[in-house]
């Protein structure tokens, strides 16, 4: 906790994403948000900072309830996010904007690594099911038609 509570200290940052979806790092990232800022407060408030925090929620690794402990003040909100809902919002020119910043980045801002490529047919083989279903982080697979 004390590395995230830097980081967001560094960062000054008040946004954040959670890819788990469930757990505690909702509650955790929030937590640091309000330890980072409250560092500078001139008196104490038992509502805490008044900078609204926010975290979205996006993804799904961590099928438990998303938990959250209440330490970081009254100014906070946990939404949900999913991207294409954003891009239908956000209107065409500016998907046009998003892609092209992506595919600028694909060799580094956006790469990708993947514990293992494996060909359609592969793929719906029992063992790799076995295997990508269990979402873990970092051990994405690579689906590639046959003979790519």
């Amino acid at each position: 906790m004390p590395q995230l509570v830097e980081a967001v200290a560094t960062t000054g940052a008040t946004l954040g994403f959670d890819a788990t979806g469930g757990g505690h790092l909702a509650s955790q990232i929030l937590t640091a948000m309000e330890a980072a800022l409250s560092r500078d407060a001139s008196q104490y408030s038992v509502y805490g900072s008044t900078t609204h925090k926010q975290v979205y929620l996006y993804g799904g690794l961590d099928r438990s309830p998303a938990q959250l402990t209440r330490a970081y003040g009254m100014a906070w909100g946990v939404g949900g996010f999913l991207l294409p809902n954003h891009l239908a919002r956000i209107g065409q020119a500016e998907v046009g904007k998003l892609f092209a910043r992506v595919m600028g980045g694909l060799k580094t801002t956006f790469a990708s690594h993947y514990a293992q490529e494996v060909d359609l047919p592969g793929a719906l083989q029992l063992e790799a099911i076995q295997r990508y279903s269990q979402q873990a982080t970092g051990d994405k697979f690579l689906v590639t038609p046959a003979g790519a």
